[in-house]
C-alpha cells in the first residue's frame, strides 16, 4: 500500500503540548484530518504550519461516534486512527506503506509503548488502529472506543511498536480524570459502595503490582494512584447517580 492511499485521522482538543511532534512524525502521509472539538489553547495555530494536515471542526459526540463523524473527512478509505499524543516512527511507517491495499477485509492491529512524564511503563497493548471505512468502524462507546472487528475480516498485527505519550503534565491526570470519568459514569448507576472501594484498590493492584510498574519508582506508584483514582471517580460518579435515583 501506497500510504498515499491510507488517511490518518485524529480528533483532538486542547493537544498543543504533543500535536507538533504527532505531525512530524506524519509528513510522510499525503493526507491527515484533525477534527478539533472546541480547542482553546494554541493546537489549530500549531497544525497549520503542516502542509498535509486538514483541518475541521465540529462537536464532540462521545469518542467512538467522533471518531466516526472525523473519518468522513478523509480521501481514503483507509484510515489510520491515532491520537495527538501518539508518535509513529519510521520503520512502523515502512510496514504501513507495505500493507496490501486490495484486502479490504483486514483489520492491522499495532503495538503501542506507553509513556507517563516521560517515563516508559511496564504498560503496553495492541490495539486495532488500521481499517477500511466500507468495512467496519469505531463502536458507539462515549469512553473506551475501538474498532469493531466482524467475524469475517482478517487481523494483522504490524511489528514495529509506536510511542504513546500518554500524560505529559501532573495536571492532565486531573483534567483526564474529570473528562473520562464523566463520559464513563453518564447514565450508569451503582448502587453497592463497596464496588466503589473494589474498583479503586484492584486498579491501583493491577497498574502496580500485575502489570510490574512496582519497578519503575515513584513513576510506578504515581503511576498506580492515578489509574485507582480513575476508576475511583467513575465508580463515585456512578454511585452519586443511584442515590440520586432513590431520592426521586
Amino acid at each position: 500500500m501506497s500510504i498515499n492511499t491510507i488517511s490518518v485521522v485524529m480528533i483532538a482538543k486542547n493537544a498543543e503540548e504533543t500535536i507538533e511532534e504527532c505531525l512530524d512524525a506524519l509528513v510522510r502521509f499525503s493526507e491527515v484530518v484533525l477534527y478539533l472539538n472546541h480547542s482553546t489553547d494554541q493546537t489549530e495555530e500549531k497544525a497549520k504550519k503542516f502542509p498535509n494536515v486538514k483541518i475541521v471542526s465540529g462537536a464532540f459526540l462521545g469518542f467512538g461516534e467522533t471518531k466516526n463523524a472525523a473519518a468522513t473527512f478523509a480521501k481514503n478509505n483507509w484510515i489510520l486512527s491515532l491520537d495527538t499524543d501518539e508518535i509513529l516512527n519510521n520503520t512502523l511507517i515502512d510496514e504501513i506503506s507495505n500493507i496490501d491495499i486490495l484486502e479490504t477485509k483486514r483489520v492491522y492491529w499495532l503495538k503501542r509503548e506507553n509513556y507517563f512524564l516521560g517515563h516508559a511503563t511496564q504498560s503496553k497493548d495492541t490495539i486495532v488502529r488500521i481499517y477500511n471505512r466500507t468495512i467496519t468502524q469505531f463502536n458507539a462507546n462515549k469512553v473506551h472506543e475501538k474498532i469493531v472487528v466482524p467475524f469475517q475480516v482478517e487481523s494483522l498485527t504490524l511489528q514495529t511498536p509506536f510511542k504513546h505519550l500518554n500524560i505529559t503534565n501532573i495536571n492532565q491526570t486531573l483534567t483526564k480524570i474529570i473528562h473520562y470519568t464523566d463520559l464513563g459514569a453518564k447514565e450508569k448507576k451503582t448502587c453497592f459502595f463497596g464496588t466503589v472501594i473494589a474498583k479503586s484498590l484492584f486498579a491501583f493492584f493491577k497498574t502496580y503490582i500485575l502489570q510490574g510498574n512496582i519497578l519503575k519508582g515513584w513513576v510506578g506508584y504515581v503511576l498506580a494512584v492515578n489509574s485507582a483514582n480513575k476508576r475511583h471517580y467513575k465508580y463515585v460518579k456512578q454511585y452519586i447517580h443511584c442515590q440520586e435515583e432513590k431520592k426521586k
